[in-house]
Formats: structure tokens, sequence, C-alpha cells
């Protein structure tokens, strides 16, 4: 089997804005709140930003949705903090007009009217870019000293399928907008995504769909000039076989007189069936654990960095949150 890169390389410890992506239903979001409690270790100040409107964040943490305003999140061990933001293209739009074209009350008002929404339906990119565009100002917003806001920022961006799309739009914005302030704000977000302050993780599966889909973006991303990051397997299961039996078992050749007599040195005497349940048991789980090994070597091929994240069948919150941060951590995440 083909090994891939582990831990976290210096290259990613000098990233600012941390994009997660993945396969629906791989975990993204839990991934991505993961890395940020991870980055926010030892005093350092994180913004964790959704942009998809499904307020997966506030669910996770079990609190109320969030609005579009940077909130505090959860604190973690040496003084950090994770802070939260909801963008939501509408009230983006809203402030973009205030901000640079002293539009506030003129905007509310078109809000009112519906233009807004007609704006963003008649430039479908035009949303892209006002949500990248926020993410673009917090990750290089300053205080009066010069330095920056937060540490990192972390984005829980659209589903691999069209996170190459997501992110590049921008560059398409930048040849319409000719002069002016959209011109201005398309660059700025085209230079950041583009950057080694930027680097894309991709949340997988040891499944066959989930990590073909995530060797397709990773070529999606290296076509765009975006940068892949490290994949985060999620969901990874114990190997309960030695090495050496693995194969062996997969191919039904598990030894029953063995099974029954390591329950019966236990103090056990199973019956017939309870046996042949437990021979069933081992080829089904040795062939699983076969299953993973090749996609492991398929995600392998991609030559990132890989970290992973253990199946958590009781379900995921903040707590679970903060324990899969620490595995972070010890994989490397700095």
């Amino acid at each position: 089997m083909t090994t891939p890169p582990s831990g976290w390389t210096d290259e990613l410890a000098r990233v600012r804005l941390h994009v997660v992506t993945g396969k629906g239903g791989t975990g993204k979001t839990t991934g991505a709140a993961a890395l940020a409690v991870a980055l926010a270790h030892g005093g350092r100040r994180v913004l964790l930003v959704e942009v998809e409107g499904r307020q997966g964040l506030a669910q996770l943490f079990g609190r109320s949705p969030l609005p579009y305003a940077e909130e505090h999140l959860t604190r973690v061990p040496g003084g950090g903090e994770v802070r939260a933001l909801a963008v939501d293209a509408e009230a983006a739009l809203l402030e973009y007009l205030s901000m640079f074209y002293n539009l506030g009350f003129a905007g509310r008002t078109l809000r009112k009217m519906g233009a807004i929404e007609f704006a963003t339906t008649l430039a479908p990119g035009l949303r892209d870019v006002l949500l990248t565009g926020k993410v673009k100002e917090c990750v290089t917003r300053t205080d009066s000293r010069g330095r920056h806001a937060y540490d990192a920022v972390v984005l829980d961006a659209p589903p691999t399928g069209r996170v190459a799309k997501f992110l590049d739009v921008t560059r398409a914005m930048a040849d319409l907008a000719k002069v002016g302030p959209i011109r201005d704000q398309s660059e700025g977000v085209v230079r950041l995504l583009h950057s080694g302050e930027t680097a894309v993780h991709l949340v997988a599966l040891l499944e066959e769909l989930p990590v073909q889909e995530t060797l397709e973006a990773v070529d999606e991303l290296d076509a765009a000039d975006l940068r892949p990051g490290a994949v985060l397997v999620n969901r990874v299961r114990p190997v309960r076989l030695p090495a050496g039996e693995v194969d062996t078992a997969a191919r039904g050749a598990v030894d029953a007189e063995h099974v029954v007599s390591g329950l019966r040195n236990a103090g056990l005497d199973p019956a017939p069936a309870v046996v042949t349940g437990l021979v069933d048991q081992t080829v089904e789980h040795a062939l699983r654990v076969r299953s993973e090994r090749a996609a492991m070597t398929q995600l392998a091929a991609a030559g990132l960095p890989v970290l992973e994240l253990p199946d958590r069948p009781d379900g995921i919150d903040a707590g679970v949150v903060h324990e899969l941060a620490e595995l972070l951590i010890e994989q490397g995440v700095r």
C-alpha cells in the first residue's frame, strides 16, 4: 500500500485562509470546526466562516442561528478563541454598497424592492464574489497597529463539486469589471485565493465515491491555480485484525475452531450459530479494511498530507469537536 504524506507541513503552518471542502455527507463542517479549534490553541484568534446558509456551525455547537456578525463561538486551552460568522450574500451586498458607494440607506430600500435578488440572479457570479469578498476582508483586516484581526480564518466552503468555480469566479468578475471598486475588490480576492496564504483542504471518507470526487477536486484546483492543502480523512474506523491476517480473512479463510478455542479460553461456551456469526463478521470486517486500504492508496496518489479523524458513531457535538481538534494537533496542526 502506498503511504501518503502525513502531518502538517511548514507551508501549511504559514497559511492564513484555510478553505475546507468535501463531498456532501463527508463531514466537512465538522472538519472545518475541528481545524479552527486546533488552530486557535496557544492563544490564537481564529474566525470560522460558513457561506451556504445551512447554519451547520450553529447546529454543531448547539447554539442559535449565526447572524451576519462575528460572534464568539468557543474558547480553547491557552487563551485562544474561535469566533464564527455566517456570510449572507444580500447582507454582504448591503455592506459593500455602504462601504464603497455610501448607499447604506438606498441599499436597504433596494432590498425591499427585491433589487438585490435581481442583481445576484442577473449576474450569478456576483453572489460568490460577495461571499469570497467578505472572507477576504476578514483575512486582511488589521487594527491600528497593523496587526491582523485574526491569526487564521477557516472557511466551511461549498462541496467539492463546485468549490473550484466558487473560489475562481472572482477572476472572471475582475475581467468583467474594468474599473472601480468592483475591479479592486475582485483583484484583491484573486490575489489572496491564488497566493501561498490560502490552502484548500479536502474532507474525504475511505469510500469509492468520496475518494474519486476528492481526486477530481484536486485536479480542478490545480487547473485553476488554487492550492490544495491537506486531506482530512473522516470517520476512520479501527482495525481489529492483525495486519497479516486481513487478506486471509477477506478470502473467507477464518479458522472457526480457533475462534471456538479462544472463546473457551475466555470461559465461554459458544453455540454453533454464534461461532458462525462471528466468522461472518470477521470476514466482513476484513473486506471493509481491505477496501479502505485501497481507498487510502488512491488518496496517496494526490501527494497531499493526510490527517485522520476517528469515527464517532454516537454523534458530534462541541465537546467532540474539541477532542477531534486535539487529535489534529497531535498530527502536527499548528
